[in-house]
């Protein structure tokens, strides 16, 4: 019986360190999400946003003029660094599942360790307007193409027949939800819980095993 295909963590390299803008703009995104997630985009003041970044109102009002354009620059990087992150991810991999698996790996990963950035994303998804939803909508599509092109060319290797765009989504249903039932304890970190949904959405679980591994078939006599 094949060993189910693991997901090698990526080689790390050093990243570039980030200037003092760089740093101060991602605490001020960070508080901003906390806000989000706690009061909900409707229930959050720039007075609360200011109390929870340590900026001045006036400031606040100076640099991002309204909280939705902070909302704006929390999708924006989140969406920006999740997509970068997996195309780097990928290259030099060519076997198709293992690619899904990168796929379903990257996700967790940071959404993970960003539990609050995926519950604003989640629930504020229709909440920007006025043009800063145009450049997000662009940035999730490519998201949502490249996961469609990983499962058509898991179709195409394994001569597979699926609706594509229901597979994509129904992955995309699987792993955004994940911060309204994960507990750590039960559920194992972002490698082990991505190993289990591989094989679940590539496989079913009426193929697994109690050991996660795909069942032998049973052949008629």
């Amino acid at each position: 019986m094949a060993s189910p295909v693991r997901v090698r963590p990526p080689r790390k390299s050093a990243p570039a360190e980030p200037s003092r803008f760089d740093r101060r703009l991602n605490e001020i995104l960070g508080h901003a999400t906390e806000v989000f997630c706690e009061k909900g985009y409707e229930g959050a003041s720039m007075r609360d946003l200011s109390r929870a970044s340590g900026m001045s109102l006036a400031g606040l009002y100076h640099y991002f003029g309204s909280k939705e354009r902070l909302l704006y620059l929390i999708q924006k990087h989140t969406f920006s660094t999740i997509v970068e992150k997996l195309k780097s991810r990928l290259e030099g991999v060519s076997d198709p599942e293992q690619r899904i698996r990168i796929f379903i790996l990257n996700h967790l990963e940071y959404f993970m360790a960003n539990q609050g950035g995926l519950k604003v994303l989640s629930h504020e998804d229709e909440a920007l307007k006025n043009g800063f939803n145009s450049e997000i909508a662009s940035i999730k599509r490519e998201y949502y193409r490249i996961c469609l092109a990983l499962l058509e060319d898991l179709k195409r290797a394994n001569h597979l027949d699926f609706n594509s765009r229901t597979a994509v989504l129904s992955l995309f249903g699987m792993v955004n939800w994940v911060y309204t039932w994960y507990n750590h304890r039960v559920d194992g970190d972002a490698e082990e819980l991505a190993q289990n949904m591989g094989d679940i959405f590539l496989h079913g679980v009426a193929n697994m095993e109690g050991n996660g591994r795909r069942k032998k078939p049973q052949l008629s006599s």
